[in-house]
């Protein structure tokens, strides 16, 4: 009987894959408490960035607004602490399609507007030129980092792996 060594691919991916989960549930973590956290002082303001997409109707689109900073913020607090990971990584992926299709929306319709995404937002003033694309490829970015934790969401240092008393690394037949 020979026993066959794993590659050694697998196991470095084995290794490194909880590592790079962490900095994946990290980093989403800071970008939805930096945009939550830059809007919740000005809810207006907020509802007005939504508002300039001009896809919802007013009142509409001020309640959305006025909701999405503590909306990011609670995915934030969740992903930080290692919380329903896979379902936050679920919700932020589904948020972020919407962010992508809300800023392509803009750039197709010649919109001149802030996205919004870590501030106040709304109409660009005169002369000002959108970054449409910078905004899209940033999201497709963070979207990367939500469909890692989709597929992989256990972490080390998380309140999943304390609560399930379980390793954050999976077996490989998963």
């Amino acid at each position: 009987m020979t026993v066959t060594a794993p590659s050694s691919h697998v196991g470095r991916w084995a290794t490194a894959r909880p590592w790079l989960g962490i900095a994946a549930r990290l980093g989403l973590a800071a970008v939805w408490l930096i945009a939550g956290a830059s809007k919740v002082g000005d809810l207006a303001a907020s509802g007005r960035a939504v508002n300039a997409y001009q896809v919802l109707p007013y009142d509409v689109a001020t309640a959305v607004g006025a909701a999405l900073p503590f909306v990011e913020l609670a995915l934030g607090v969740l992903l930080l602490l290692g919380l329903a990971t896979r379902l936050t990584a679920g919700v932020s992926a589904a948020l972020l399609v919407v962010f992508i299709a809300g800023i392509a929306s803009a750039w197709t319709r010649a919109l001149a507007i802030d996205c919004g995404c870590f501030g106040s937002g709304g109409q660009l003033a005169e002369g000002q030129a959108p970054s449409y694309l910078p905004e899209i490829l940033r999201d497709l970015g963070f979207l990367v980092l939500a469909g890692f934790l989709l597929i992989w969401p256990r972490t080390p240092v998380s309140v999943d792996g304390w609560l399930s008393g379980e390793p954050a690394v999976e077996d490989e037949d998963e």
